[in-house]
């Protein structure tokens, strides 16, 4: 079971680097040891105002595409490599209430659903339906899984689409050919983000983790813009982690919406052993 959860909670968790169906013709703009680098100013002061003012300008674009909802529910079709070298593929159906409640539903082969997870901002409950057992953790456990200090809120904004750990500690900006990256430091990693030039939506994320004994890099590409209830939703991504290996996941969401009643349905049977 862990094996399995061990792909789902970071498909969830973890940035990654890519391209998409409708992005494969992008290159990679962020490098995999790019290195934060001088901030973009000139030496005149007018001109480093100048430049101020247009990070500020971005960063407030970016945060007002941000998806602002109640609820949200769709289906994944999720395709990833592991360590091993295998490809492996699984459905997921996933329903959200912001900042409440988290419900997952996985099937095995022939439809058949295998795990059901249950997360809230402060608990993560697994039920193996195929081997009738139950997992009670709290939500350090999506940490555990994940090996990245990640919250409910961050699992959340990562599923939606919005950029996470993006700091407003904003030290740079590069104007590259297919957008603009903005690099950012916060308290656990270097965040180079880079956006579409006219519409400033994010097309590919790179973090690279702070601790110098660590060399964690985390990727996540965004593509397939989708218009939804008024919303623009990234409908693929595709998430690569780096460290002492690599784990390389695809996710097509489909069925996607948004601000609808949704029924989470989670009981623990009697028969069932707990972990």
């Amino acid at each position: 079971m862990k094996n399995l959860l061990g792909v789902l909670l970071p498909f969830l968790l973890i940035a990654a680097f890519s391209s998409c169906r409708s992005t494969k013709k992008l290159q990679t703009a962020i490098n995999k040891r790019d290195t934060l680098k001088v901030p973009v100013v000139d030496s005149t002061v007018d001109r480093k105002a100048d430049s101020i003012r247009f990070i500020n300008l971005i960063y407030a674009a970016i945060d007002s595409n941000k998806i602002n909802f109640k609820t949200f529910s769709a289906k994944v079709k999720v395709d990833f490599e592991g360590k091993d070298g295998k490809k492996s593929d699984f459905n997921a159906n996933i329903r959200l209430y912001k900042d409440s409640v988290m419900w997952i539903s996985i099937n095995a082969l022939l439809g058949i659903e295998a795990f059901r997870v249950l997360i809230t901002p402060d608990s993560v409950k697994v039920l193996n339906k195929l081997d009738k057992v139950v997992q009670l953790r709290s939500v350090n456990y999506l940490q555990e899984v994940a090996k990245i200090p990640f919250t409910f809120k961050e699992l959340q904004e990562l599923l939606i689409g919005n950029p996470i750990f993006l700091d407003s500690n904003i030290l740079s900006y590069r104007r590259e050919i297919n957008g603009i990256t903005l690099v950012s430091v916060g308290r656990l990693f270097k965040h180079f983000l880079m956006v579409n030039s006219n519409n400033y939506l994010p097309i590919q994320s790179k973090l690279d983790d702070i601790d110098p004994t660590r060399t964690r890099t985390c990727y996540i590409g965004y593509g397939d813009y989708q218009n939804k209830n008024n919303k623009r939703f990234s409908a693929f991504r595709k998430i690569t982690v780096v460290e002492t290996s690599k784990l390389d996941i695809e996710m097509q969401f489909k069925q996607i919406d948004f601000n609808v009643d949704l029924n989470i349905p989670f009981t623990i049977p009697k028969n069932y052993k707990r972990e």
